[in-house]
């Protein structure tokens, strides 16, 4: 005798039957990228909550996950860092840069490091938004608004004329939550640059920034400098002559671009191993932005008026762009050899600080006023500057997406694709290590353990 089950009662059991997902996001078949050594696994990776919770290899049972994407044996590496880039502009280009947001995820950068703006506050609230998942857009660590001298440069710096203004501008930033205090020298005189590296350390604030010519590299290091933003002031502390420069800075007779051709010329590898070994020693990071230096200094010779970016771009950004152009174009014949020289010379000291072991980081410098260096894609045209003068693309890599975050301390969360990290992830067509071009070839981001696939990343544009 055959027994009829209710259909409700069938459909129940079947049901019960269907395991519960374990996990929100299954990747399969994967060529896993391991960033410490290179080596490269088929393997499939499992995300719960934001966060990477098994990785296995891709021959094993596949388990069950509400969304599973078969990769394709699709290369995946961490999700980049630009470790330098600028949110501001002020008011006015506010929705400029909520645009970066987005364009840079486009571009597999799923966190950065702002080195200093004036839209901290806007930052904040974007950063808060990204976490709570109302907003696509990178992991945001800031420095806040830079400490520089009275009449800055920059509008929302926060100016300094003594040590109370010093501690000031400190409580400032901390009760900001900032994630590191950003220095700038458009008029901020050594004394005072010093003074604000002692305190910054003695609250336990990591510090980079930009140095005053009227104090050595040596002494910023024992003050407690943690980052040095640019080559300049390598430079400077590689010189044999860098004591008596320092003086002429001081007394007047020469002013910063009127110093690098003296700096260059005195080169001297000595004096540059003393100082790469203390930059060794007291674990202090150099962010080269190759990219920006090879960009500035041709603009009197490429033509960018047809580069895809400026369509995504307001006239008031790219009115930004104008004052470092009419320097370029004004700029005498001499002028203009100096600066091409130098920026030949910085790959050759970029080089050099490799080889010798000092820690590098991977930054853009993009943002206003900087022409033609835009947020996102120069974040992978200064890893094709590291590979030309001679990083491997795995040591490339490496500038980015392990040094970026352990600069800041948040290397538990960050820098690998292991249990426990944060499902940040770029999956690639092309394998980078044979080519750092590769790192173009983006087949899907993976941000908060959300994934966005090529086409919703086209949408993004």
């Amino acid at each position: 005798m055959k027994i009829r089950l209710p259909f409700l009662l069938v459909i129940g059991l079947l049901s019960s039957c269907s395991p519960t997902p374990e996990f929100d996001l299954s990747l399969l078949n994967v060529q896993l990228i391991d960033m410490d050594n290179g080596t490269i696994e088929f393997s499939d990776i499992y995300i719960k909550d934001q966060t990477i919770q098994l990785i296995q290899k891709a021959s094993e049972k596949d388990l069950n996950a509400i969304k599973q994407i078969d990769t394709k044996n699709a290369y995946i590496i961490p999700g980049l860092w630009d470790n330098h880039i600028h949110f501001r502009g002020g008011d006015d280009l506010i929705k400029d840069n909520e645009t970066f947001l987005t364009q840079l995820i486009v571009n597999g950068i799923t966190s950065v490091r702002d080195a200093g703006g004036d839209l901290t506050h806007e930052l904040k609230k974007w950063k808060d938004q990204i976490l709570k998942g109302e907003r696509i857009g990178p992991d945001l660590f800031t420095s806040g608004p830079k400490i520089d001298g009275i009449n800055p440069t920059w509008q929302g710096s926060l100016e300094v004329n003594s040590d109370a203004s010093i501690d000031k501008a400190l409580d400032s930033l901390e009760q900001l939550e900032v994630d590191y205090v950003k220095l700038y020298d458009s008029k901020l005189n050594g004394k005072l640059f010093l003074s604000t590296l002692t305190k910054s350390t003695s609250r336990g604030l990591k510090s980079s920034g930009h140095m005053p010519f009227s104090v050595t590299l040596n002494q910023s290091l024992e003050a407690g400098l943690n980052g040095v933003e640019h080559l300049y002031y390598i430079l400077k502390g590689s010189s044999k002559d860098e004591v008596k420069i320092t003086q002429q800075y001081i007394d007047g007779q020469l002013g910063f671009w009127d110093a690098m051709p003296l700096l260059q010329g005195s080169y001297d590898q000595t004096s540059a191993n003393i100082l790469f070994n203390k930059l060794k020693e007291k674990d202090v990071y150099v962010i080269p932005t190759l990219h920006i230096g090879r960009t500035l200094s041709y603009l009197d010779e490429v033509d960018h008026s047809q580069d895809h970016y400026l369509n995504l771009l307001s006239s008031a950004f790219k009115s930004t762009y104008q004052r470092r152009i009419n320097s370029a174009l004004q700029a005498s014949e001499m002028a203009r050899k100096n600066r091409k020289n130098l920026d030949t010379f910085f790959g050759t000291l970029t080089q050099k600080l490799h080889r010798s072991g000092v820690t590098l980081m991977a930054g853009s410098d993009a943002g206003a006023y900087n022409s033609y260096v835009y947020p996102g894609p120069s974040l992978h045209k200064e890893l094709e500057a590291l590979v030309e003068v001679g990083l491997s693309p795995l040591e490339a890599l490496q500038t980015s997406v392990i040094n970026g975050p352990k600069w800041l301390g948040v290397e538990d969360q960050y820098g690998s694709i292991k249990v426990g990290k944060k499902a940040n992830l770029v999956l690639l067509h092309k394998n980078p290590l044979e080519n750092i071009k590769n790192t173009t070839t983006i087949t899907a981001v993976v941000k908060d353990g959300q994934f966005l696939s090529k086409d919703e990343l086209n949408k993004l544009h």
